[in-house]
């Protein structure tokens, strides 16, 4: 389990080919490698992965073709920046909201501008993820605990608005997002389990 608190900014190393799926070496900035053992879940740009190997420098993750199939890291090339938060343990403060590492979904980044000295986003995801983004809601992008704006729906697809404080600009990277380009995103836990609770009795109010 994961709070959204990102604790360090890695980079891609490699993305190599494994036995039909993919093998990804990450190297954290800050983050000590020695202090990861090998099972640990890491959460990397919000996708819960399991630490394979580990170096001094780098950290190696199996990616199956599960994951291969709901995520970006397909996309992923040598240098690209990821958020990193190594899974939260029962001593840790509780600073964002519980998030599984478990992605719903991709969302793209429609526009930003300058709102005082944050930055507001305006993204757009697919309308089956709009039953569980709602105003005042939480929603994780790419690993980091947002709270979300406002909302709008349209037919194929919902907006959503968040503001970046500075701080969270400088410390994920989500501050080097440019238009166009794509998150991974993790809808609220509870709403995901409310969701499916209603939709499983529906059928037995209807009878």
């Amino acid at each position: 389990m994961f709070t959204g608190i990102v604790q360090d900014i890695g980079r891609v190393v490699a993305v190599r080919p494994h036995d039909g799926d993919l093998a990804l070496d990450v190297q954290p900035s800050t983050l000590n490698c020695e202090s990861v053992n090998i099972g640990d879940s890491v959460a990397v740009a919000g996708v819960c992965l399991t630490v394979v190997r580990r170096s001094k420098e780098r950290l190696t993750f199996d990616i199956s073709r599960e994951t291969l199939s709901r995520t970006l890291i397909g996309r992923w090339t040598e240098g690209d920046a990821l958020n990193l938060e190594p899974a939260m343990s029962a001593q840790d403060r509780f600073g964002g909201h519980l998030v599984s590492g478990h992605v719903d979904g991709c969302a793209t980044l429609a526009s930003l501008q300058p709102a005082a000295r944050s930055t507001e986003m305006t993204f757009v995801a697919p309308r089956d993820l709009a039953p569980f983004i709602a105003e005042k809601g939480s929603v994780t992008l790419d690993g980091v605990s947002l709270t979300i704006n406002a909302v709008e729906d349209a037919v194929d697809e919902v907006r959503f608005d968040v503001n970046l404080v500075p701080h969270t600009l400088s410390v994920t990277s989500l501050g080097s997002l440019k238009q166009g380009e794509a998150v991974h995103l993790e809808v609220d836990l509870v709403a995901r389990y409310l969701k499916r609770l209603m939709d499983a009795q529906r059928p037995l109010q209807d009878a």
